[in-house]
């Protein structure tokens, strides 16, 4: 698979590839014994750290100041010592050194594709990645692919933006790599939803990439066009850009609903290979695949590795980027993880129940902990649920009002029947989040749908700070 196990960057066989019948890509490295592979790791850890270390002024700069350096690293519990990296310090490297940041590891003229962030929610982040990178990436890609249960003989639908957005690229060149045909649809244009029904039903891909919204806003449509998902031929449908993929109602809908398995994935673009968050085919949560992106999995608030079974944010770092390596990158992401094992046979820690929210997405209503991926869990669970929903959080002279919009399915007509379902939700959610909830029932098709990532919670609890309230609550968007 590599000419050498010394090798920094790793060089990778464009040619290897496993016997069909294989479970795993690259079983020297997936099944091995944990402290074994720790020594890898470190070995590729210390040459990561040092190519930084020359070659970026950014990283040298902040080690300095930390009091670390290469000679630091002499083992992986060293690397907690080594301050972390977040997204607005990305942002401000390349507002001070454009495009690319002081971070960039390689002459410009090195690079061999741009994408980035879109810039929606403030300035842009800018993504070069050099050629030998890109095809790391690829063979990455192609290894958990693999792992998913992706074979040469299968076709993937990639339902995705094709634009900056890092996640449709990654999967068309992991799948590319794998030998599997790729079938790059996109998404985002109008119409396009109902194209990919019709190109799906007549060419039957056996793969499926996108966000679970999407997923089930293709549902959606094609049923609106008489055609059963079932017969869309999905056999493995892999999901980044949401946590719905691990939310375990949200995982057996998309199962119930295409007849294929659904398969959680992702991490961050800036970490890209962003897969190396992947589950496996037996969907046991998320492998954390070490060797590639070395994960660790922080207290929020000291950046410290907790031990397994803890809860907290995960921590990255690349270990065969040259470009733009990221070196304990914080997340902002929430999860748990184990060292339980895996029917698969690989020997990775796990997220068990995947990447199940976000530090800055916490709602904290009536001094309990909220987050959107258990409203989602839990409404759709619930029989007679129509597929979308909101979430608006409000203040009430000094009192938090927490809202639950949630569609009812098109059959529930009876108006009893409805008072039922508000109820049943309402009780349900209280027992799994602490507070009682408002539910309000809306019709089937109500909430808009999304093709890209979905947007369901509205806090209005700042205008009632600024005074600016008076009762209105905030517009749909």
């Amino acid at each position: 698979m590599t000419t050498s196990a010394e090798t920094w960057p790793p060089r990778y066989d464009p040619a290897y590839r496993p016997a069909a019948d294989a479970e795993h890509w690259a079983p020297a490295l997936e099944c091995m014994d944990p402290a074994a592979r720790e020594r890898v790791i470190l070995a590729r850890l210390r040459a990561q750290v040092r190519w930084a270390w020359e070659r970026s002024p950014f990283y040298r700069r902040r080690w300095t100041q930390a009091g670390v350096s290469p000679d630091t690293l002499e083992s992986l519990a060293d690397l907690r010592r080594f301050p972390v990296v977040r997204k607005e310090d990305l942002r401000a490297a390349q507002a001070a050194a454009p495009p690319f940041g002081d971070y960039l590891c390689i002459e410009p003229h090195e690079v061999a594709r741009i994408h980035g962030t879109s810039g929606t929610t403030g300035r842009p982040t800018v993504f070069g990645v050099r050629r030998d990178d890109w095809e790391r990436i690829g063979e990455a890609h192609a290894r958990i692919l693999w792992g998913a249960g992706v074979r040469p003989g299968d076709t993937v639908l990639i339902a995705s933006f094709f634009s900056l957005y890092l996640g449709s690229w990654g999967a068309l060149k992991g799948c590319e790599r794998l030998g599997a045909t790729a079938f790059p649809f996109g998404a985002g244009v109008p119409g396009q939803t109902l194209m990919a029904v019709q190109w799906a039903r007549d060419l039957r891909p056996s793969g499926f990439y996108g966000t679970p919204s999407y997923a089930l806003h293709l549902a959606e449509t094609a049923r609106r066009e008489g055609v059963d998902p079932h017969d869309l031929g999905f056999r493995i449908l892999f999901f980044s850009g949401e946590p719905g993929a691990g939310i375990p109602a949200t995982k057996r809908l998309i199962e119930e609903t295409f007849g294929g398995i659904c398969v959680d994935m992702g991490s961050m673009a800036e970490m890209t290979p962003w897969m190396t968050n992947g589950e496996c085919r037996f969907r046991t949560g998320m492998h954390l695949w070490q060797d590639i992106v070395y994960t660790e999995v922080c207290d929020p608030e000291t950046w410290q590795p907790l031990p397994y079974g803890a809860e907290g944010t995960p921590v990255y770092t690349h270990l065969e980027r040259t470009s733009q390596p990221m070196i304990r990158l914080v997340s902002g992401d929430l999860a748990r993880w184990t060292d339980a094992p895996c029917p698969c046979g690989r020997t990775y820690p796990r997220l068990p129940d995947g990447l199940y929210g976000r530090i800055d997405d916490m709602l904290i209503v009536r001094g309990e902990n909220i987050y959107p991926s258990a409203i989602e869990d839990v409404l759709r669970a619930c029989e007679g649920f129509g597929g979308e929903f909101r979430v608006v959080v409000s203040r009430k002279e000094t009192m938090d009002e927490l809202l639950v919009q949630a569609e009812h399915a098109a059959g529930l007509a009876d108006p009893a029947a409805q008072t039922r379902l508000a109820a049943r939700m309402k009780e349900r959610l209280r027992a799994r989040l602490g507070v009682t909830p408002i539910v309000e029932l809306l019709a089937e098709g109500t909430l808009p749908r999304t093709e890209f990532k979905a947007r369901r919670v509205i806090d209005d609890r700042d205008l009632y700070h600024r005074g600016l309230d008076g009762g209105a609550r905030r517009p749909t968007t």
